[in-house]
């Protein structure tokens, strides 16, 4: 069966970059000296949308050129890579029937998924206010590829849980981002202690094993991406 293309047919399949910075639809084919009546192209001459793969048009210094991406690239962690791989456990001592429990969780996570006991330090501090600190210092010691923080901070009568709650969180981060190694916050902020029991292994699952979890991933994303 014939194809048929009219008079100055355009496929815009690509993009150019204008004078301002900013992209603007182009064209890859363009038959400028078509018949002004359609005119039929042998099949093997027609195009289909799934031969069409897509282009990324550039325009260069001294003249336009054609670059051209097949795909992105996605970079992610594995959770299967760990060998060779260094983790530490901050935890907090305070609300301790609720942070052993966490760390239990996260112990298992990391001897389920190949983590040697030798490649986990865990460190105590007395509270989830002292994690941040601490962290921030074992992502500088150059020893460890995450840090994996836990604590637990329950609300009271008082307006101190906000101030905890938050120092925790803030300080957390900001270990993350002074060291270069990820530190992942495990610190429960609940309501209750029952709230806390059902994070802890309770019907909510173990918050602390999540957290390894993620610490595997993000461990293995700047080890094996990122460095």
């Amino acid at each position: 069966m014939a194809s048929f293309v009219s008079t100055d047919c355009i496929l815009p399949i690509g993009f150019v970059r204008a004078q301002d910075g900013s992209f603007a639809p182009t064209s890859i084919l363009h038959f400028h000296n078509s018949p002004k009546t359609l005119s039929p192209l042998s099949f093997s001459h027609s195009l289909r949308a799934s031969e069409i793969k897509p282009r990324i048009a550039v325009q260069c210094k001294g003249g336009s050129s054609l670059a051209q991406t097949n795909a992105v690239r996605n970079l992610t962690g594995s959770v299967t890579r760990t060998q060779g791989l260094r983790f530490a456990v901050v935890v907090a001592r305070f609300n301790e029937i609720i942070t052993k429990q966490l760390l239990e969780g996260a112990l298992g996570t990391f001897k389920n998924y190949s983590v040697q006991d030798e490649d986990i330090d865990v460190v105590w501090v007395p509270g989830s206010f002292e994690i941040g600190v601490v962290a921030a210092r074992l992502g500088k010691s150059g020893k460890y590829h995450a840090i994996l923080c836990i604590g637990a901070v329950i609300r009271g009568d008082t307006t101190h849980y906000d101030a905890v709650a938050n120092s925790a969180a803030s300080g957390v981060l900001s270990a993350s981002l002074n060291s270069g190694v990820p530190c992942i916050f495990g610190v429960l902020t609940c309501d209750n202690m029952d709230q806390a029991l059902n994070r802890a292994g309770g019907k909510s699952g173990n918050k602390g094993a999540e957290a390894a979890l993620t610490a595997i991933e993000m461990a293995s994303l700047f080890e094996h991406h990122l460095k």
